[in-house]
């Protein structure tokens, strides 16, 4: 390497963005990862990047709360709410080759014998119940080796000492595979990167069930320059030059053991159940390396939402006239939605509802409003709500369909109902009444002027 790399890729990279904008808090103070450390990405919502430079009463370093802010998001990767879209479906429909290189700082340090991950690393422990520490930012790399693709998706990994984890397989391809594979009584080998950058994470999210686009290449879209990787020492995976840690292991065929109960998504516990196994054979990481750390499960889900809206967006505009669309953070960035349209005919409304929870079975309810209305503000959504809508008319309810198993009223009988709100003005009839009130100039107006203490 020489020494003269500069580093325009994964954590540190990001760690200099991040003191730029002063969006980074720093904590010396000794940290507990049984519980304190959560806690305090918890008090702070898990939208400030924090680094602790003292973990467990060691020099043992965490960052945590990196991504949980959509803004920050967009600050890293250059983007704005207007052009996100647009980035994230480009780099789907035009991914880019990726640069396969023969070193990098994750090699600085590699273990292959007397593996304890929780001796290297602060696995945190999050909530009261939750059966263990657990990994919860790792992606996941897997590789398709009759179409040579690399897939890539945030999991959740329970320790089970030593160099064992447990894993969550939520995906049904990734499942599939492995279960084919434990057929023939064969290991998957895995990788488990851990320091990494908006892009990379945002890569990870796009859905490999449905598009089985390599990950890396649109990560090197999404980035705009080829993505680093190096081969790992012990399985025939790539991963980025320039992350914190790899781990490289392989799922155990034919053993499962307990997993769970876990805080999960909507802020209830998971219940117990049996899930694979990986043996980790090998660890990789960067001298002083910073063990990335995501509060259940704030982080992937925020950038999990932000693909779900280009999917959601792309779904909508083939029926209506589509201004933007917002997965929201209270419904856990999958369950509930709003949609702002250009409304050119009275079914409009009621056409991008169907449309809407028709586009993924996970989502619960969706509001479709008119492109006036801030879709980021909960006041203008119940404003519109309470205005423009009457629920005999307007509210849209389908019983008894297909849910999430990771919203716990679903799992009550097996099914969710779906509701649907027209909050569309009309475009007959006395329209005059739903003219909003505005302000001449008001949109210039320098308060500052006013107050100069402000």
């Amino acid at each position: 390497m020489g020494g003269e790399t500069v580093e325009t890729q994964m954590l540190r990279s990001t760690l200099e963005k991040l003191k730029t904008s002063n969006d980074m808090l720093v904590c010396q103070q000794n940290v507990s990862s049984e519980y304190e450390l959560g806690a305090i990405l918890k008090y702070y919502n898990n939208k400030r990047p924090i680094l602790f430079n003292n973990v467990d009463g060691t020099k043992k370093r965490a960052i945590g709360g990196l991504y949980g802010d959509r803004n920050i998001i967009y600050n890293l990767m250059g983007l704005d709410q207007s052009t996100r879209i647009d980035k994230f479906i480009s780099a789907l429909v035009n991914p880019k080759d990726y640069k396969i290189v023969d070193d990098g700082p994750v090699r600085e340090n590699i273990v292959q014998h007397n593996i304890d991950l929780k001796r290297f690393f602060p696995i945190p422990k999050f909530n009261e119940k939750d059966s263990a520490e657990y990994i919860t930012a790792g992606v996941l790399v897997v590789k398709d080796k009759e179409k040579n693709r690399f897939y890539t998706s945030i999991r959740r990994f329970q320790y089970l000492g030593g160099n064992k984890l447990s894993i969550l397989i939520a995906s049904k391809k990734l499942m599939n595979d492995f279960l084919e594979m434990e057929k023939q009584n064969e290991p998957m080998e895995v990788a488990i990167v851990l320091g990494y950058d908006a892009e990379f994470l945002l890569s990870s999210q796009y859905s490999t069930d449905l598009y089985g686009v390599d990950k890396y290449r649109i990560d090197s879209a999404l980035r705009g320059e080829p993505l680093e990787l190096i081969k790992c020492e012990t399985v025939d995976l790539l991963v980025p030059a320039f992350c914190e840690i790899v781990l490289e292991g392989k799922i155990v065929p034919g053993k499962r053991e307990p997993e769970g109960p876990f805080g999960e998504l909507m802020g209830y516990y998971g219940i117990e159940k049996p899930q694979p196994v990986i043996e980790i054979g090998s660890i990789m990481y960067r001298n002083d390396p910073i063990f990335q750390i995501a509060f259940p499960c704030r982080e992937e889900h925020v950038s999990n939402g932000l693909i779900r809206e280009i999917e959601l967006y792309t779904n909508l505009n083939k029926v209506v006239d589509v201004s933007d669309v917002y997965v929201t953070e209270g419904g856990g960035y999958r369950f509930n939605a709003v949609a702002s349209i250009k409304k050119h005919n009275d079914g409009d409304g009621k056409s991008a509802i169907i449309s809407g929870l028709g586009y993924n079975s996970e989502l619960k309810q969706i509001v479709v409003v008119d492109d006036d209305v801030n879709i980021y503000d909960p006041l203008e959504i119940e404003w519109a709500i309470t205005t423009r809508a009457q629920a005999s008319n307007d509210f849209v309810i389908i019983k008894s369909a297909l849910g999430s198993s990771l919203e716990p009223s679903h799992t009550i009988n097996g099914t969710s109902d779906k509701v649907g709100i027209d909050a569309t003005k009309p475009l007959k009839g006395d329209v005059e009444r739903f003219e909003r009130t505005k302000i001449p100039g008001y949109d210039k107006l320098d308060i500052k002027k006013y107050f100069p203490t402000i």
